[in-house]
């Protein structure tokens, strides 16, 4: 799959001198849902700044759809959406019209047929006629992403856009992302909802201290990254393990009543039979069994930990 944003050495230096970004190369696939994921002061603002125009990189380069961002910013801002981590709306204004006024900043023709679209799928419409300062908090955010879907982008970045918003709206808005990725529309995500990065992202990109760490597609990031374990409930209490389990990945809780095994299944098997018959011959008895996996949330935290 082509890259619609092209992403090299890139490198933001503030005048303070702190380095918020530092030598990142990425390239984001069109058409898919890339997650953005990092902690607090990780460079991820930054980053989806610098694409958008609003801040200026200190080295490397970046084009979209084959545009540079600087010299053809014209062109590369009519095809980005942004809706931002901070809620800056006209209090005083509708919802319709601050919709609408968004779509004439692009040089787009009035199209009230397309707002009223854009407002049904957010569940805004019954909002038009309302003045901005009557809305709640995650009906803002919906506004929000209202007014970054108006002039009709190629890419939309959602900066923490689940921030606020109660269950309800949040999986109404999810379902409005999957739709645009649908209709071709390339998302990247910044949460701190991992569970939505887990659920939602073709591919997941992992910041920190200002570094790209890893970038991989979902499913093989937790194939490679996630742990499995079964976990036993024995029938005897344990004051140390057999020599004869000593060649298992196993860890003995303090009271000895449970045995956690952690395995992957990368070579083709699990070891599980194994680890069973020779808990058998060992005279190691259990009641009960489980088997967990890592989230997506488990490996980010591993990840940002490891690179401190």
């Amino acid at each position: 799959m082509s890259a619609i944003i092209s992403i090299k050495n890139l490198s933001k230096t503030y005048a303070g001198g702190f380095q918020a970004l530092k030598h990142v190369d990425l390239d984001i696939r069109r058409g898919e849902i890339f997650a953005l994921l990092g902690p607090n002061g990780a460079g991820k603002t930054t980053l989806i700044s610098i694409i958008c125009g609003l801040v200026n990189p200190t080295t490397g380069s970046v084009t979209v759809d084959g545009s540079d961002i600087i010299k053809d910013y014209r062109r590369v801002r009519a095809m980005i959406g942004l809706v931002p981590q901070e809620l800056t709306t006209d209090h005083f204004e509708t919802v319709f019209n601050a919709v609408a006024f968004s779509r004439g900043l692009f040089g787009k023709a009035p199209n009230p047929a397309y707002i009223e679209k854009i407002l049904r799928s957010l569940s805004l419409w019954d909002k038009k006629d309302n003045r901005i300062m009557t809305l709640s908090g995650g009906m803002k955010r919906r506004l929000m992403i209202a007014k970054a879907l108006s002039h009709e982008p190629t890419v939309l970045f959602l900066d923490e856009p689940s921030a606020g918003v109660d269950v309800e709206l949040r999986k109404d808005m999810w379902q409005v992302v999957r739709d645009l990725r649908a209709a071709g529309v390339t998302i990247i995500l910044t949460t701190h909802y991992l569970e939505e990065a887990e659920e939602m992202a073709d591919r997941v990109g992992v910041i920190t201290r200002g570094e790209l760490i890893l970038v991989e597609d979902k499913a093989e990031l937790m194939r490679k990254l996630g742990k499995k374990q079964l976990i036993l409930q024995l029938d005897a209490a344990l004051t140390g393990l057999p020599e004869r389990l000593s060649g298992y990945d196993l860890e003995l809780s303090p009271d000895g009543k449970q045995l956690t095994f952690t395995y992957d299944t990368r070579a083709g098997r699990t070891g599980i039979t194994a680890l069973l018959n020779d808990m058998r011959d060992a005279g190691v008895g259990f009641v009960d069994l489980d088997t967990t996996q890592s989230s997506l949330e488990d490996i980010f935290v591993d990840l940002v930990r490891s690179n401190r």
